[in-house]
């Protein structure tokens, strides 16, 4: 199994940028398809994006797309989330998450996923 640790969420203004990270122990990030999720207060789990074990593909929200960006670096066993444009929508837990799966089938499924973070706040005020 791995172990997920989020760090960077904060406080940011409208059209401000933070960078997510997730650190890795137990076992190499390479093994694990991994995912960005967040939830609100009051809603459900929402998936933000998700990339494959490879790290060739990658599967955005429309609502992220072209202002997040997620990355894998294996040698340093971490996962980030370049979160730009930001809105104050955009406010939530950010979660990372890993299972041990190939492809893309079900990668924006929350309930597919083994493996959880504990989530970093992040605030976006207007």
């Amino acid at each position: 199994q791995v172990q997920l640790v989020e760090s960077g969420g904060g406080l940011v203004q409208t059209g401000g940028s933070l960078r997510l990270s997730c650190a890795a122990s137990g076992r190499t990030l390479s093994s694990y398809r991994m995912a960005w999720f967040r939830q609100a207060p009051g809603k459900e789990r929402e998936f933000v994006v998700g990339i494959t074990r490879s790290g060739g593909t990658t599967y955005y929200a429309d609502s992220v797309k072209g202002r997040f960006t997620i990355s894998r670096d294996n040698a340093k066993n971490a996962l980030y989330l370049q979160m730009n444009s930001l809105k104050p929508e955009d406010t939530a837990v950010y979660y990372c998450a890993a299972n041990f799966k190939f492809g893309t089938s079900g990668i924006m499924s929350a309930g597919e996923y083994d493996y959880w973070g504990q989530g970093t706040q992040v605030t976006v005020s207007s």
